[in-house]
């Protein structure tokens, strides 16, 4: 019988793999391959496992990715985000997971699977522009923000001090698995990454639509999230935006509740660890 202690580290990791995992249809974490695309404790492994600094950095790139009005117009016209908001999450974070995790075979049919829905993807933007989803400039967007954000996630909340050398590598990995996807400019270590956000800001927008999906990401409340876990990683991924990128979102950054929220993510952080530290 388990002690009282196990019970709660199991029903904790149950409670976060329910978050993750659509186990409604027989969906199971994914299993580290040791054929993986990047070796055991290299630095997206480590980056990728963490799952607060994940969260709050993939909801930071959320916000960001839809002030580009190619990725956000992909989402109005071929989702259905507003009734599945916690599916498209926990899409993406399945992509994230097998592609940093699973076996190189299974990475690779992952990443062939996304680019053949991507090549269906297309139309025009309200003032008439077309768009696709292969275009590699709004790839390369999508990528940056999603590479700074989930390191930013990593460093505020778990490795302040992680050496530049080891970030810098997080980005040369990161980097296989956007030119699959078929991004153009793909960076490869901090400071590529500073000057292609800078270039690619030039393409932002900010609309309606976008402050929408930034409401509806952040007010969402997957089935199984402990209470009150959403609202700190959501004020967290608000705190860790650009304070122009906040002000195009009509966002308020967090001022007098920061540090608490911090604090208290911190705290969620340290109990998810502990929890899933013999899985």
């Amino acid at each position: 019988m388990a002690s009282p202690i196990e019970s709660l580290r199991l029903k904790v990791v149950d409670q976060v793999r329910g978050v993750f995992n659509d186990s409604s249809n027989g969906q199971k974490p994914v299993p580290p391959s040791p054929d993986a695309l990047f070796e055991p404790n290299s630095p997206i492994r480590m980056v990728h496992a963490d799952l607060v600094g994940m969260m709050t950095g993939g909801v930071r790139g959320l916000l960001l990715q839809m002030l580009h009005p190619h990725a956000l117009q992909g989402v109005l016209d071929h989702s259905n985000f507003r009734e599945d908001m916690h599916g498209r999450l926990q899409r993406t974070a399945r992509f994230i997971a097998v592609t940093t995790f699973g076996h190189r075979d299974r990475a690779m049919a992952s990443i062939k699977a996304v680019n053949a829905i991507h090549a269906r993807i297309g139309g025009t933007l309200p003032d008439g522009t077309p768009y696709n989803a292969t275009n590699p400039r709004t790839l390369a967007w999508v990528h940056v923000v999603e590479a700074q954000s989930f390191l930013a996630g990593y460093l505020r909340h778990v490795r302040p001090d992680m050496p530049g050398a080891e970030q810098d590598e997080y980005y040369r990995q990161f980097a296989v698995i956007a030119r699959a996807l078929g991004a153009d400019p793909v960076p490869e270590n901090r400071a590529q990454a500073e000057a292609i956000f800078r270039e690619l800001r030039h393409d932002l927008k900010t609309s309606p639509e976008a402050r929408e999906v930034a409401q509806l990401v952040l007010s969402q409340k997957p089935p199984g999230t402990p209470p009150g876990v959403q609202a700190m990683i959501g004020a967290e991924a608000v705190a860790m935006l650009p304070g122009w990128a906040a002000r195009m979102l009509r966002l308020q950054r967090p001022v007098l509740t920061a540090l608490p929220a911090r604090a208290a993510t911190w705290g969620v952080g340290r109990t998810l660890r502990w929890a899933f530290k013999q899985n």
